[in-house]
Parts: C-alpha cells; sequence; structure tokens
C-alpha cells in the first residue's frame, strides 16, 4: 500500500502567553455579560478592558483583578470550555463518519483497509445472521460509531467476504481493527469475552483495554454535565 500524504492548515495560535489570556478572557466577559443588568461603572470598566487600543503591555490593574476575581464559577468553566473547543477544532483533523458502514464485497473491505485516511482507527465486524451475538454486536456498533465520530466503524457478512471458510459461525462474531493499513487487533468469537447479555459500554470497554479507541470526544451536552458535577 502506497502512502498517502496528507494536507494539514498549520496551527494558528493568535494570542500566547498570560497577557494574551488576560486580553482574550476581558473580551469573552465583555461579549457574555448582560450589559444591561451592569453598573454603569462596571460596564465602562469592561468596555475600558477589552478595547484593542488598550496597551498591550499595561499590567492588569488591582481593579481589574478584583472584577475577574469576583466572577462566577459558571462564567469561568464556560471561558475554560470554550477556548478547550477551539483549541480542539484548531488540532483536529481527519474525516468524521458516526455511522456504521456495511461492505458488500471483499474488494470493499479491502478498500476501507488500505485507502482510508492513516490516522482513521478502522473497527470491521464479521458477522453472520442466525449466529449468536452477532446481533447484539451490530447494535452496540451503532451506539459506539455516535460515541467514536473519527472511527469507522464498519460490517460485513462472512459470506461477502470472499473468504467465508476462513469465518466459520464458531469464530463469529469476530472484531477486525486496523491502522494505516496494518491489523492492529484480531478478535476471533469475540463475545465470548462479554456477559450473555452485553452491551456498547462492554465493547468500548474491551476495546479499550487494548488501547484501540481514541479519546472520546466531548458532546454538546458536556458543558452542563461538568456544571452539575461541580
Amino acid at each position: 500500500m502506497s502512502d498517502r500524504i496528507v494536507d494539514e492548515e498549520p496551527v494558528i495560535v493568535t494570542h500566547t502567553g498570560p497577557k494574551g489570556v488576560i486580553n482574550d478572557w476581558r473580551k469573552f466577559k465583555l461579549e457574555s455579560m448582560d450589559q444591561e443588568v451592569l453598573p454603569p461603572s462596571k460596564r465602562e470598566l469592561l468596555r475600558q478592558m477589552s478595547s484593542p487600543q488598550k496597551p498591550k503591555d499595561v499590567c492588569m490593574s488591582a481593579q481589574e483583578y478584583e472584577l475577574i476575581k469576583e466572577d462566577d464559577e459558571k462564567s469561568l468553566r464556560k471561558y475554560r470550555k470554550q477556548c478547550m473547543q477551539e483549541m480542539h477544532e484548531r488540532l483536529s483533523f481527519g474525516p468524521k463518519f458516526e455511522a456504521v458502514y456495511d461492505l458488500d464485497s471483499g474488494e470493499a473491505f479491502l478498500e476501507v483497509i488500505e485507502k482510508e485516511h492513516r490516522l482513521t482507527v478502522v473497527v470491521v465486524h464479521i458477522y453472520k445472521d442466525g449466529v449468536k451475538g452477532c446481533e447484539a454486536l451490530n447494535s452496540c456498533m451503532d451506539c459506539l460509531a455516535t460515541e467514536y465520530p473519527s472511527v469507522k466503524f464498519c460490517r460485513i457478512n462472512a459470506a461477502a467476504t470472499g473468504a467465508g471458510e476462513r469465518f466459520p459461525d464458531e469464530v463469529l462474531p469476530s472484531l477486525l481493527v486496523y491502522k494505516a493499513g496494518e491489523l492492529l487487533g484480531n478478535f476471533l468469537a469475540v463475545t465470548q469475552h462479554f456477559n450473555e447479555e452485553f452491551f456498547a459500554t462492554d465493547v468500548e470497554a474491551f476495546l479499550n483495554e487494548y488501547g484501540l479507541l481514541p479519546e472520546k470526544e466531548c458532546g454538546p451536552g458536556a458543558e452542563e454535565e461538568e456544571a452539575d458535577v461541580e
């Protein structure tokens, strides 16, 4: 398999160092706070703090420090979350999938292994209708595909692989994990590692045990969940 060169845009950071963070925070506070409920003096101070004409080499005053210090924790968490999200967007690359792909032939199987993005983890479920555990594992794959959109989850009927003799009922369901065309995990009769009734979290834990899944991406409700915990 020939390596593909992927053009990636350079990461550009507009603010670095403590002064840059402070300036970003000032701008964020001015934009996010309800200006109507602020006292005129505090509103004017916020405006001055976020003004682009404010010299960048001026240290934060005691008055500015007290203003930031007295801001509530929820607003601070929101700002931190926004910074992390922006950083994640700058550093994230590669395709997103969010669904399980059905492969209908051995050629399609080989293509997804050899031609996928070199940083994409590909998880292939080889199944057969009527074999115990296959249907349940298919359902688990559907759930995991939404939890790990950067992972390409696929499934293929053993008969469609063109090598059905290598996948008799005794070794199904099977999970094969690839990255950059190389086989990282080959789990035959994988449901033997689970209880008779298993769920997506069990499959997730199993794959994580072997370090085969990337870090889970935060969903839209992560901020609210974090606030509830704290």
